[in-house]
């Protein structure tokens, strides 16, 4: 996409007081975001929709291209792509929701389109057994279903353990933001965020670069969330909160939405039980009950996993066949059976570790994720 088409795009995503539906108003009947800002005052306000106010906006154009031009300058200068909802890597699942961004930006791998998605949220002060069961929930399914991106927010508690416990499977994993990408918050989870981008994982948010962390933004940003997947679980919320505001929106477009119980009276477990009572979530307990509820099914997954591999380079492919016929390795045999040097092999390992190709275990010890073709 030309760079010009780039300031139109995300300067209409700027103008104060038009959304979604306003854009794609103005485009229907103008063409293009070029054209919105290439018309007069007079026929802006033709427009069924539009009126004084907006036309107004939409007239200081010179200043909004501006801040668009250095948007664009940003994002190519740090390797984000921008995604405008016309494009085919947009997310289409998100294209479902009448309330989807106009624009989104995108940092890392992911593939917003291919496989599964499932979003897991839940409260920031998430108790042991909210950590036990979203791991176990995480690591289940990963066994099963390597196309499975997990999708969550990137706070503190049921998130980042979902976001960490799916880089540790090897799984694609979706942090979706309320700023801009010029910054991660908390700042906490940069190395978290870091290896989500430079692995099969990504950050993505609405938001250009500059904008300032709005709690408001991040109730938005649930609506992302739940717009991306294709289903979404509840894992510990207390009686208010995102996960639950994240849960009303999966409902609101027509998204599965499962909830795990817990004990009366717990307060992280208030929001979860709520959501059960009311019939706005199918409880789950396992990985099981969500395969079972999705209608997962896996009989294909052994072609699909090995399809993963197959653009592997000549030492990768070498490692990937010595652990497929000997099992998990400690990195030392791996360097006498493959002949290659440790040091080498020390580096080859870590790149094939932020590929999601194999993980790293107690003692040194490699295996492939998944254990490719050993069902």
């Amino acid at each position: 996409m030309e760079n010009s088409d780039l300031k139109f795009k995300i300067g209409a995503t700027l103008i104060k007081g038009v959304g979604t539906q306003t854009v794609k108003k103005l485009v229907s009947a103008l063409g293009s975001e070029e054209a919105i800002f290439h018309s007069t005052k007079k026929s802006l306000e033709k427009i069924p929709g539009i009126g004084e106010f907006l036309s107004n906006q939409i007239s200081s154009a010179p200043e909004i291209l501006d801040k668009a031009m250095n948007e664009v300058n940003f994002t190519q200068k740090n390797n984000i792509t921008i995604l405008s909802y016309t494009d085919a890597e947009y997310p289409k699942r998100m294209l479902e929701c009448n309330d989807h961004p106009i624009v989104l930006y995108k940092k890392g791998n992911a593939n917003m389109n291919e496989g599964k998605f499932l979003g897991i949220v839940g409260t920031r002060k998430m108790t042991p057994y909210g950590r036990s069961i979203c791991e176990e929930i995480v690591s289940e399914l990963a066994k099963k279903h390597a196309d499975l991106t997990i999708v969550s927010g990137m706070a503190y508690g049921v998130d980042i353990c979902a976001h960490k416990k799916a880089i540790e499977c090897g799984l694609s994993t979706i942090g979706v933001i309320g700023h801009g990408l010029d910054q991660i918050y908390p700042a906490a989870h940069i190395q978290t965020a870091k290896k989500m981008m430079l692995g099969n994982g990504a950050i993505v948010t609405e938001y250009p670069s500059g904008t300032r962390i709005d709690r408001n933004n991040f109730v938005a940003r649930n609506r992302i969330i739940a717009g991306m997947c294709d289903a979404v679980l509840i894992v510990e919320s207390g009686e208010r909160g995102g996960a639950l505001l994240t849960a009303e929106f999966a409902n609101s477009y027509h998204r599965d939405v499962f909830s795990i119980p817990g004990r009366v009276g717990d307060l992280y477990s208030i929001g979860c039980n709520n959501l059960i009572k009311q019939n706005k979530a199918s409880l789950v307990e396992s990985a099981k009950d969500i395969e079972y509820l999705m209608n997962w099914d896996d009989k294909n997954e052994g072609t699909m996993q090995l399809s993963l591999f197959s653009e592997l380079s000549g030492n990768e492919q070498k490692i990937v066949d010595l652990i497929q016929s000997e099992g998990a390795m400690q990195v030392n045999i791996l360097s006498r059976k493959s002949q290659m040097p440790i040091n080498q092999l020390s580096s080859l390992l870590f790149e094939m570790e932020m590929k999601g190709i194999v993980i790293s275990m107690p003692g040194n010890v490699y295996d492939i994720i998944r254990s490719i073709g050993r069902r």
